[in-house]
């Protein structure tokens, strides 16, 4: 019983310190505040914070407790003759999830590289003058490219 205690404990610590973690990444690159300044709508930055948070937490939760929280097959039990429904469904969700995770993704590490300024001064180095911006979307585009051929190839499905 101790034992479980301590693990318990133990658990919910490292998980409150790896939380704590990222959060403060995304407060010290400035990203929620940049996005609300390209939006345009910086008078809803707290709002913007606070679906950061629970989007983390939510995430959490369905991660650790996914056996509980299969939606998916729920619906799928509960409506079986709409199983093709279903998967596509589940395809399109996916889809747009796998979208705006990308995005944010993209915009937290361009982020970083620009709140440590490694963009510019790299452009520097090397008398990068004109270009800039199709050099980043080249590598935007070069990071799709690879994305849809892991996923096409399946190599996902390789590793066990």
């Amino acid at each position: 019983m101790a034992g479980t205690l301590f693990l318990c404990v133990f658990g919910g610590s490292y998980g409150l310190l790896a939380a704590a973690g990222v959060f403060t990444v995304l407060v010290a690159v400035g990203l929620v505040p940049r996005f609300a300044g390209r939006t345009h709508t910086g008078e809803k930055v707290v709002l913007y914070e606070e679906m950061v948070i629970f989007g983390t937490l939510f995430g959490t939760i369905l991660s650790i407790f996914s056996r509980y929280c299969g939606v998916g097959a729920w619906l799928q039990q509960r409506f079986p003759a709409q199983e093709t429904a279903w998967l596509r469904a589940g395809a399109v969700f996916q889809g747009g999830y796998g979208l705006f995770a990308g995005m944010f993704i993209g915009c937290l590490a361009l982020a970083i590289a620009e709140m440590l300024d490694s963009i510019p001064i790299f452009a520097r180095r090397i008398s990068f003058r004109h270009g800039l911006g199709l050099a980043v979307l080249s590598m935007a585009a070069g990071k799709l490219c690879g994305s849809l051929l892991y996923f096409w190839a399946e190599l996902h499905r390789t590793v066990q």
